[in-house]
């Protein structure tokens, strides 16, 4: 019986851990990207790997959006990418 409990509580937790995963995905609008694609805006360098979670630090400058106030871009390591402006993180590698 105890077995039998356990199994249970470790499918339901890792049932619960997709829900939430699925939750995370961000679903960018195409103006968005649109608009980033056709951005000049000089690279910068930065140090790491530029990736979907990644934090950037407070010396790179996030470029608003315009009509769009929970997307900001930067150019990073020649790389477009959208960032959330408030948490400063990686949502998207636009390619």
């Amino acid at each position: 019986m105890k077995k039998l409990v356990i199994s249970a509580v470790a499918l339901f937790l890792s049932l619960g851990g997709t829900a939430v995963a699925q939750t995370a995905t961000v679903v960018v609008p195409g103006e968005v990207r649109t608009y980033v694609l056709e951005q000049q805006t000089p690279s910068v360098t930065f140090e790491g790997d530029v990736a979907i979670g990644t934090a950037l630090p407070d010396t790179v400058e996030i470029h608003t959006i315009p009509d769009q106030p929970d997307y900001g871009y930067v150019i990073v390591n020649k790389k477009r990418v959208l960032v959330n402006p408030k948490t400063r993180a990686v949502i998207e590698v636009v390619e």
